[in-house]
């Protein structure tokens, strides 16, 4: 990436940044100041993007392609700035989506054990080496995908070491009982203090609601999967799932691509191929009606709200407009969602919406959390807004700002080495075309008015809503008995006695 290119993504961003934050500044100074004669509803969002319409012109390097004897794919990507190297693995295959249904936290719980001990090292001599090093080396396997990350970086100069201890970390964890033991201790614990937190209620009812019996449902393990989980389980795990052909490794920094592939070579020599092919998952499809759910936190000041369905996947060609039209919603403080429930009405703090999409679709969601007495005013501006953007065509300069927001916010991305690294690492995922992400702003700039109000009809079907509210049931539930018929479930998980009878979770 050449200083040019540099200074131009700097430049694009910082316009469009200092604009933005200087409005919210503006009014988060005049009321902590006491400066009364400026109240939130009367604040006025700029919401100026850059002033430029040029098209952001963008030429990423392309990596360096091979792929070694044991099938592992390799992309390298060189970047000599900085005397650095950051190596990820992707695993496709094992994440949590492909466990067995019993046990959820398989892969999680393997991606955590393999830097606590492998054949001849301890926990103690990861952690000292990778101190020693200068070093960072870790794995995760994140509930809802179906993939696994193996992370590793540090100085370019001793790369051979820190590789190395990755290796190990890769391909010879042992699971000590004992690691094992005060992992699952921890996790527990953690188990416990995720049921205290309003969001974790919600996105676990949330997700189950717009999955279904998809695996993506489920975004924890229990207190009896960690039970049923052994040394021996996450092994086997390690073993059929953790395999090369199925893998891409993506290294970028200052290294030299063509020296580096033979030494690829001899220090991977052990990870063999195997027969395993990743089964086919489906795709999981909007929820046809409409469907509330109440999580009961007694004397709660304040309720968590999430609505949403089923979205689009990664590789839809409407991936572009379903960026903007969540940019103009709610991806941030100068959407229609903040500006509405926080700017004017004052109901919270926050208020956004995000979608997710991968190889199979995810959902997109809208979600705050507002004080208990304006339960009933949030739900509506909530559903004002989602109406709104889904009957009236957006103007043309609320859409141009978004537009070059989504844009200038990309360009700042393409500062970081690793997240061009990512890019590239999606490019060979998805299968897109050796140019997609040159093309990116060209194609986010190209969405139309009328891309934006054909998806939000498409998507935002108040008809269709999944609609989950943790906080205090006997204030909120009347409220929420507005949207339908609300069923009632306790902080954990299960149906509330003197609730609405609660049908399966998710059921369509």
């Amino acid at each position: 990436m050449n200083n040019s290119f540099s200074r131009l993504t700097r430049m694009v961003f910082a316009a469009a940044l200092a604009v933005v934050f200087t409005s919210v500044a503006h009014a988060q100074n005049a009321t902590s100041q006491g400066d009364k004669s400026i109240p939130l509803s009367k604040v006025e969002m700029k919401n100026r993007a850059p002033v430029s319409k040029e098209i952001l012109k963008v030429n990423l390097p392309k990596p360096y392609e091979t792929k070694l004897s044991n099938g592992l794919t390799v992309l390298i990507l060189e970047n000599h700035r900085l005397p650095t190297a950051t190596v990820q693995f992707n695993i496709s295959g094992a994440g949590a989506v492909y466990e067995p249904a019993d046990e959820p936290g398989l892969a999680s719980i393997t991606a955590s054990m393999v830097t606590q001990g492998t054949a001849s090292r301890s926990s103690k001599q990861i952690a000292e080496e990778i101190d020693r090093l200068g070093a960072n080396v870790g794995a995760s396997a994140a509930f809802g995908s179906g993939a696994l990350g193996v992370n590793a970086s540090g100085l370019s100069d001793n790369m051979d070491q820190w590789f190395a201890l990755a290796t190990d970390v890769l391909l010879h964890p042992n699971f000590p009982q004992d690691e094992l033991a005060k992992l699952k201790t921890r996790m527990k614990a953690g188990l416990k203090t995720q049921r205290t937190q309003p969001n974790f209620l919600a996105s676990e009812r949330f997700n189950r609601a717009v999955y279904g019996n998809f695996p993506a449902a489920v975004i924890s393990a229990t207190d009896e999967s960690i039970d049923k989980i052994s040394a021996d389980d996450l092994a086997r795990w390690h073993r059929e799932r953790w395999v090369p052909q199925n893998a891409i490794l993506a290294i970028a920094g200052d290294v030299d691509a063509k020296a580096l592939t033979p030494k690829l070579e001899k220090w991977l020599a052990e990870w063999h191929k195997t027969d395993y092919e990743i089964p086919a998952t489906g795709n999981p499809t909007p929820t046809s009606t409409k469907k509330i759910f109440l999580i009961d936190r007694p004397n709660s000041v304040q309720t968590t709200i999430y609505m949403g369905n089923i979205g689009i996947d990664r590789r839809d060609p409407d991936y572009p407009a379903m960026v903007v039209l969540n940019q103009i919603l709610g991806a941030g403080p100068q959407s229609r969602l903040f500006i509405n429930l926080r700017e004017n009405k004052g109901y919270t703090y926050g208020v956004y919406s995000n979608f997710v999409s991968l190889k199979f679709a995810g959902p997109w969601r809208a979600y705050g959390d507002f004080r208990t007495d304006v339960t009933d005013g949030s739900m509506t501006e909530l559903f004002n807004e989602i109406n709104r953007i889904s009957s009236e065509a957006v103007a043309e300069k609320e859409l141009d700002d978004a537009k070059r927001t989504v844009v200038a916010s990309f360009a700042l991305t393409l500062e970081s080495p690793s997240q061009v690294l990512s890019y590239t690492t999606n490019t060979k995922i998805y299968g897109f075309p050796e140019d997609y992400w040159d093309k990116y702003p060209a194609k986010i700039t190209a969405v139309t008015a009328a891309d934006v109000q054909r998806l939000a009809k498409k998507f935002y079907n108040a008809n269709a809503m999944q609609i989950v509210a943790v906080g205090d049931a006997s204030k909120i539930k009347s409220v929420m008995e507005k949207y339908g018929p609300v069923e009632v479930y306790d902080a954990n998980g299960k149906p509330a006695s003197g609730g609405a009878s609660a049908s399966t979770p998710g059921s369509r």
